[in-house]
């Protein structure tokens, strides 16, 4: 889509941090700010599988890259958005000491465990760095008639996605699935929305009360330093 525009592109597989790193390194050389940073890639997928970097797959594709992307290129940074979801309101207990699933996973824990962080990460993301300019918001984008959760094992997700009648019935278009991206995106921080919050349908919403732990988000953010440091 971005050469059919002619706009600029790049792009990183975020099961490979090198990519991440690499794609980090560009972005930095070919732009003297970013006014928006979108960290919307993210998916759903099935048995636990560890990637080339020894990391669990959901957490390193949902938080683990976005989180390196985005403190790579901190110091360029305007508004920082996390696509989240609804599900994050589903996560059982966040263990920092275990952020790979390797004590217990199932699919759809993990998925909205990380969606959990993504809203985690962006309140921290604002705690630590809005009085130097960062304005981080996360938000859900609704249940998206894509081709997203297609290739999960999660039979709730897969039949849902898959389903004609689930997808009329309970999906809404990409094009409304991005507008709150989109408003987040062109508005105006502290105007139109308040950093550090989250939003579903462009209002303030309800998450889960983990994500206003201000220790769990702390930690979270520390933990993810401690194992990019260890693989970088």
């Amino acid at each position: 889509m971005a050469r059919e525009l002619g706009a600029d592109h790049f792009v990183a597989d975020f099961t490979r941090l090198g990519e991440v790193r690499e794609l980090a390194a560009e972005l930095d050389a070919a732009y003297p700010r970013i006014d928006v940073l979108a960290n919307n890639a993210g998916g759903i997928f099935g048995e636990r599988t560890l990637t080339a970097d020894g990391f669990e797959l959901t957490f390193q594709v949902n938080h683990l890259a976005p989180f390196l992307l985005t403190t790579a290129l901190l110091g360029k940074l305007g508004v920082v958005l996390q696509t989240a979801s609804s599900s994050a309101r589903r996560a059982g207990p966040l263990a920092v000491d275990d952020l790979n699933f390797a004590r217990s996973y199932d699919v759809a824990a993990a998925y909205s465990t990380t969606k959990l962080e993504n809203v985690l990460f962006a309140r921290e993301l604002h705690r630590r760095h809005h009085a130097d300019g960062i304005s981080a918001a996360a938000f859900h984008p609704g249940n998206i008639a894509s081709n997203f959760a297609a290739g999960t094992t999660s039979r709730v997700h897969k039949f849902i996605v898959t389903n004609p009648l689930t997808r009329r019935a309970l999906l809404t278009t990409p094009d409304q699935g991005a507008d709150t991206l989109c408003w987040l995106a062109t508005s105006a921080p502290g105007t139109d929305w308040q950093p550090g919050g989250y939003y579903e349908k462009r209002r303030p919403a309800t998450t889960a009360a983990q994500a206003s732990d201000a220790d769990l988000a702390r930690r979270l953010w520390e933990r993810s330093e401690e194992l990019l440091a260890s693989n970088s």
